[in-house]
């Protein structure tokens, strides 16, 4: 049945009118009519059977048939990641940690990173459609751009992925289900400095394994040690 992302739907809700670009995906792009089925996602665990009752291509309204809620999972995986020069790269792997389960990705600002601006709208799009694709009923939080000295004070506790000779663990042996990011560098990967400021922060350095890997590489890995831990 076709998906529609609704963030404005709650349980209370009878009647809704999708937005602009969802209803002219749902009259237009699908050709669907007054009376077809439709499943609309609030990104935050609720699924809704739906019926359209006007198919009109700017402001489709829906009655609401029957609501379900799937609650969120215990664990909570928090990829924090430098910006790929080239984006397609970064895109790349947001829509494919939000098809296994990511649950929260911040996009860190480095020393070393070639990428300084972003358009979060864009990626906002990537995740909602990823979302949509794999049947997903929780949205990943995407958060906005931040340094990496201001990501260390606002996260105490996390693990580091670098490529620098240095004693490291597995994600496996620090893991933790909740407020536990790891942090993945850019291209150039993470300045001394800011490996010693990590350190000195008290962070887990890991390992990804002993191949080198690209950024996006990197987080995808990361992302699924996560989902493979007990």
């Amino acid at each position: 049945m076709n998906l529609f992302y609704i963030p404005t739907i709650s349980s209370e809700s009878v009647r809704v009118t999708l937005s602009e670009e969802e209803s002219k995906h749902a009259c237009r792009v699908l050709r669907l009519k007054s009376k077809d089925l439709i499943t609309l996602l609030d990104g935050v665990g609720g699924t809704y059977l739906a019926e359209i009752d006007d198919a009109n291509p700017k402001h489709c309204t829906v009655v609401i048939l029957k609501y379900d809620f799937e609650p969120k999972s215990l664990k909570n995986i928090h990829i924090a990641i430098a910006p790929t020069k080239n984006i397609d790269r970064i895109e790349w792997f947001l829509e494919k940690t939000t098809e296994l389960g990511i649950d929260e990705i911040t996009l860190l600002l480095c020393k070393n990173s070639e990428r300084k601006q972003i358009k979060e709208d864009r990626l906002e799009k990537i995740l909602v459609s990823a979302m949509k694709q794999s049947k997903r009923t929780h949205l990943p939080k995407l958060n906005t751009l931040i340094s990496f000295k201001e990501f260390i004070i606002k996260h105490p506790h996390a693990a580091l992925a670098h490529c620098f000779e240095n004693d490291k663990t597995t994600l496996k042996d620090v893991f933790r289900p909740n407020d536990y990011p790891i942090l993945i560098g850019p291209e150039g990967d993470f300045s001394l400095d800011e490996i010693e400021t990590a350190q000195k922060a008290g962070y887990d350095f890991v390992t990804l394994g002993k191949n080198r890997l690209r950024t996006e590489t990197a987080g995808l890995y990361a992302c699924m040690q996560c989902l493979l831990i007990d």
